[in-house]
């Protein structure tokens, strides 16, 4: 028995990732969201390793608080307002989207958590031959402005730290559909457009979910590992 009086040393938490019907079914906004508060609760209570949850939704629009009214569809689409940070984007079928429910290392520093995720998608879309960055001022990732086409972002990021475990995460573009761009003004920015893997990789075959979220797993076990220790017994 360890002595009460001694600190004792923090350990390594194992990091799983659960795969919620990845390839197979669509999954509701509200489904999701209930599965991250109860696996929230469950980390932040140390009953359940830090998690990743990967999946991908039905169509759907999401406000987070900073969210305008500007920015949102005039044509009734539904939005489902949620607390995390940021402003209003999309989720549908093609794009992967990660929740990571991790404890933040002390002390808390967000900005170095979202960096850890970027820093992730930007490795994942190397290994697939696409050259993307992060822009000073705006969260996400992005392909950078060319020639033929304005910045272009790939990927976006919102999250809510709460008892010191995050919540919500990041959505990737592979290969969906984005005439939902033109309904809202995305994360609220007006002078760039959105892109996927696929287009930046055409005319070549767009690589597959499941190939996508193989390799980005890697990559946020790679960023997040490191950071997380339990708390001593």
């Amino acid at each position: 028995m360890a002595d009460a009086s001694v600190p004792q040393a923090a350990t390594p938490a194992a990091l799983q990732f659960v795969r919620v019907d990845l390839g197979t079914r669509l999954i509701d906004y509200e489904r999701a969201w209930e599965l991250q508060r109860d696996t929230h609760e469950s980390v932040a209570s140390a009953l359940q390793a830090p998690t990743v949850l990967m999946l991908e939704h039905n169509e759907v629009f999401t406000a987070g608080r900073r969210t305008e009214p500007a920015d949102r569809p005039t044509d009734g689409s539904e939005v489902i307002d949620v607390d995390r940070g940021g402003r209003i984007t999309w989720h549908g079928p093609g794009q992967l989207v990660c929740y990571p429910i991790v404890p933040l290392p002390h002390p808390l520093d967000v900005v170095a958590h979202v960096r850890r995720m970027e820093s992730a998608i930007i490795s994942t879309c190397q290994d697939f031959g696409i050259t993307t960055e992060t822009v000073e001022g705006r969260s996400g990732v992005w392909c950078a402005a060319n020639e033929s086409a304005p910045a272009r972002k790939i990927a976006a990021i919102g999250v809510r730290v709460a008892r010191g475990v995050t919540m919500h995460g990041l959505s990737l573009n592979v290969d969906c559909d984005l005439g939902w761009a033109h309904q809202i003004v995305p994360c609220g920015i007006t002078d760039a457009g959105v892109t996927t893997m696929a287009r930046e990789l055409a005319p070549a075959a767009a690589p597959s979910m499941i190939t996508v979220a193989d390799t980005l797993e890697q990559h946020l076990r790679e960023v997040f590992e490191p950071t997380l220790t339990k708390r001593p017994a």
